[in-house]
């Protein structure tokens, strides 16, 4: 008897991007340096987001990807989701930035335990998780300024 094979669509994955911005053409150094790229963005959103900026080997930005758009309280982060566009950019590293519309950048549990989770993700990966930044009204907290990454 032969044997019967359903038919399996084909699937091709390639990276879109929606715009280009003149983001920085030099090597993001530090938190501050994100703060200082994405503060009047983020300083209007009323809800909760989730951001990766992506790097490449010399920490140049190659691309911004809104991850997750959340409530006022709290945004779903998932290391599948997070690592989507990261991997179509080709991105040898990354970091990670969200804002608290609270206006208080100091992490949560859950911010720890996502960073946390994220971390093993990248090292599996092999690609860099530099810093995860979290923005405030007036300020940030970096992890890896505070030695938490």
């Amino acid at each position: 008897m032969q044997a019967r094979y359903a038919t399996v669509p084909r699937v091709r994955v390639e990276l879109v991007r929606d715009a280009t911005s003149d983001y920085v053409e030099h090597p993001i150094g530090n938190a501050a340096a994100v703060w200082h790229l994405l503060r009047d963005e983020m300083a209007s959103w009323d809800r909760e987001r989730f951001l990766t900026l992506l790097l490449d080997g010399r920490h140049k930005a190659i691309g911004l990807e809104e991850v997750s758009v959340g409530t006022a309280t709290a945004s779903l982060v998932h290391p599948r989701e997070v690592f989507k566009g990261i991997i179509l950019a080709n991105a040898a590293a990354f970091i990670l930035v969200h804002n608290h519309p609270s206006g208080d950048p100091t992490p949560s549990r859950e911010d720890r335990e996502v960073t946390e989770r994220l971390k093993k993700a990248s090292e599996l990966m092999g690609i860099e998780l530099l810093d995860h930044i979290v923005f405030g009204k007036e300020g940030f907290h970096s992890f890896a300024e505070a030695g938490e990454l």
